[in-house]
């Protein structure tokens, strides 16, 4: 599945010798990754195909005269498709080509020279463990180092991630983005520009049944064990009465199976809930908090008279999405690396005979999408397993694994809104219309 790159403004920079040159910012999820030139990204393609051949997407050509306005942002547009569909392949992802090249880019933006360091990481108990690491390590290494000081079973590290958490005040919790694994923690998290914002280790999986994988090995235990506590005191996870009463009497036996056993049923047990956000039903502006998981959006809108109600769109009748940006981006020249994030995630839904679109307005809306894709992962991973015949590639788990499926019984994810007419350009700017998710 596609990476959410995106390169939102290019601009015109000064070399040494007084010739001019072409400066992309390329962001991830939405905060700035890196920033590279094309000649940079041009040598980079040809060391993929060196490796992977004719497999890898189109790259953009070269210009031998001068660019005009729409030669130059023709070729900013190509340069973002080449990046989101030349992560559509697992092998390339894990590729030394693929990683060095990325991990470089992150240390010259951000001015970071490879050194020992230490980063704390925080477990869903919210202490913390600090491991020594190296300042140029990928998320994927710095989740073995984390995995390995905790006792961690190696073969396990892929139900689990970083995150980037934003703590609140009052004790709220809030999951900015999911570090993807070729990604540099010291880098994201000191480029971030989001307070109080720190690297947290959480499961990283949408299907509760999923638990019961983990529950032989005793830190995994354990930090399902801390989660679920944290995601009921925080009210992610919302147990009755009775249910509350009987998770009380586990929590102080400290007897963790039977209590992650109960907490199994509780409502929106192993969910993850976005910040209080807005929606276009039932009218434009509605309040609405946002809980995903276990193949279902779950949205509890606040409606007009201050009543709520709950609204669950099953993800078997969801055909397709797309994030748009429809702010603008400021301070051209200057330090800003996240986006003025006016983003609305908005899916296409089956109710009944007809599709129907529904338009979630949310900061969080790449953390939204990669939530989606992750639940249509598992989903065709249980397929699979049903079906010997059936092939697929499951990207997100560290070690790659194979699975047959058939075209027929894949979804079309591909059928997207052009909504450039809602995009609001300021001056000078450069602002892309929508991320895609195509292909999947």
């Amino acid at each position: 599945m596609k990476m959410h790159f995106c390169i939102p403004v290019s601009q015109q920079r000064s070399d040494a010798l007084g010739g001019r040159y072409v400066l992309y910012s390329v962001y991830l999820d939405g905060f700035l990754f890196c920033r590279v030139r094309y000649s940079q990204l041009h040598d980079w393609n040809e060391q993929l195909r060196r490796v992977f051949g004719n497999c890898l997407p189109p790259f953009p050509p070269k210009y031998y005269l001068a660019m005009t306005t729409a030669m130059a942002d023709e070729r900013r547009n190509q340069l973002e498709q080449y990046l989101q569909n030349v992560t559509m392949d697992p092998n390339v992802l894990r590729s030394d080509v693929f990683i060095e090249f990325l991990k470089l880019a992150q240390l010259n933006t951000f001015d970071i020279i490879p050194k020992k360091a230490y980063l704390d990481i925080f477990l869903p108990n919210e202490e913390s463990i600090n491991i020594e690491i190296i300042t140029s390590d990928t998320a994927e290494r710095v989740l073995e180092v984390a995995s390995h000081k905790i006792g961690l079973c190696r073969e396990l590290l892929g139900y689990f991630g970083l995150f980037l958490i934003r703590f609140g005040k009052e004790g709220k919790l809030s999951v900015v983005k999911k570090l993807a694994d070729f990604e540099l923690p010291y880098a994201s998290l000191g480029s971030s520009e989001v307070e109080h914002c720190k690297v947290g280790l959480r499961k990283w999986y949408m299907d509760p049944s999923l638990d019961s994988t983990l529950m032989d090995c005793r830190a995994a235990l354990d930090l399902l064990y801390m989660q679920a506590i944290q995601d009921i005191e925080k009210e992610w996870a919302k147990p009755t009465q009775a249910q509350r009463q009987k998770l009380e009497a586990f929590q102080k036996e400290d007897n963790q199976t039977k209590f992650l056993e109960l907490a199994r049923e509780v409502q929106h047990y192993g969910y993850l809930q976005l910040d209080p956000c807005t929606c276009d039903y039932p009218e434009p502006g509605s309040g609405v908090v946002l809980s995903v998981g276990n193949n279902e959006i779950s949205c509890c809108i606040t409606l007009p008279d201050s009543q709520t109600q709950d609204v669950i769109f099953q993800m078997s009748r969801v055909k397709c999405w797309q994030v748009t940006f429809l702010g603008t981006l400021l301070d051209m020249d200057g330090p800003q690396r996240t986006f003025n994030q006016n983003l609305e995630l908005r899916f296409q839904y089956s109710e009944g005979s007809c599709w129907q679109w529904f338009v979630i307005y949310t900061k969080q809306a790449f953390l939204l999408s990669s939530c989606l894709k992750k639940m249509i992962s598992e989903k065709m991973v249980k397929l699979a397993a049903k079906n010997p015949e059936m092939q697929i590639e499951v990207p997100e788990q560290s070690k790659s694994k194979k699975y047959h499926i058939q075209q027929s019984q894949q979804k079309d994810y591909s059928s997207f809104l052009s909504r450039k007419s809602k995009i609001k350009i300021a001056k000078d700017d450069c602002v892309f219309g929508n991320i895609k998710e195509e292909d999947l």
